[in-house]
């Protein structure tokens, strides 16, 4: 039997909210509707693509490879079928963007701003997040990351110049500690470190010497997934911390902040906008492409 094509939204927003009820509230439809449509899809295929308990709903393996093969398909459908709408009209409707918490430039506010001015019938809407998202599976426009870190099949678009990371502290901290000549030395110093989650081994500080890179697996004193609690550690002489020289620039320029371990820093490439190749962009991600490109 041919499975029913319809049931297809309701099992991927099942699987992506993990719940029948949110589910059947993001469809606007009742929680009996959207349990019918997914029995019914299981039954053509013969199998169950979710386990169901009292509290809990996860993918099965058959589930997990239905959701792979069918989520950017649909997500390609959706766009195809609203730009087929929008075409000669305004940019219009949601643009949703996952954004890295560290793209300082692109989430200082005046490009968002000119943007929003230039489509006032655009809804923006940003998630902030060091996750690895898909973001065709996650429903995403677009999303901007460091470039060494996009896949290449996606289209990328430049939105800052080249990056830096720096090891950095407070004078205070440096004229109590002095000053490490290496990498290597970090390890007898106080440091200040960022993890992404809890039970997650602390990010790895990563330098170059004579063109070749390293990375350094200091075990920091503190550890935190907020940056700017790095930043206001580092300020109160906590000790040293790592991150982009962007983030730290203002405390910098005042001398709140010196660097340190400078000539293992080299610059890398920046930031991108980063989206699936598509023939044909809805408008309102045609529009913020348009404005990167002219700034």
């Amino acid at each position: 039997m041919t499975p029913d094509l319809k049931a297809l939204p309701a099992f991927l927003a099942v699987a992506e909210t993990r719940s029948f009820r949110a589910a059947a509230e993001r469809l606007g439809v009742t929680r009996p509707a959207v349990s019918q449509a997914i029995g019914g899809l299981e039954a053509d295929l013969g199998q169950a693509l979710f386990r169901r308990t009292t509290r809990s709903v996860s993918l099965t393996e058959a589930g997990e490879a239905l959701h792979r093969a069918v989520a950017p398909a649909m997500a390609e459908i959706g766009t195809a079928l609203r730009t087929a709408r929008d075409r000669e009209t305004r940019p219009g409707g949601q643009l949703r963007l996952a954004v890295s918490s560290i793209a300082e430039e692109f989430l200082a506010g005046p490009m968002l701003a000119a943007y929003a001015a230039a489509c006032p019938g655009v809804q923006i809407d940003i998630t902030v997040t060091d996750e690895e998202h898909d973001i065709v599976a996650g429903g995403f426009d677009a999303g901007v990351r460091l470039g060494e870190v996009i896949e290449q099949d996606m289209v990328a678009i430049p939105v800052s110049g080249p990056q830096r990371q720096l090891a950095v502290c407070a004078p205070a901290y440096l004229a109590r500690a002095g000053r490490p000549a290496h990498p290597r030395e970090l390890a007898r110093h106080r440091c200040i470190g960022w993890r992404p989650a809890p039970g997650v081994a602390p990010y790895r500080w990563e330098f170059a010497e004579g063109g070749r890179d390293f990375a350094v697996a200091v075990q920091p004193e503190i550890t935190t997934n907020e940056m700017g609690l790095m930043i206001r550690l580092a300020l109160a002489g906590a000790g040293i911390t790592f991150g982009m020289a962007e983030s730290f620039r203002p405390h910098l320029e005042r001398g709140a902040l010196v660097p340190v371990l400078e000539e293992f820093c080299p610059r890398f490439p920046g930031f991108y906008l980063y989206f699936p190749s598509r023939r044909n962009l809805a408008p309102k991600l045609r529009a913020l492409v348009d404005l990167l490109r002219a700034r």
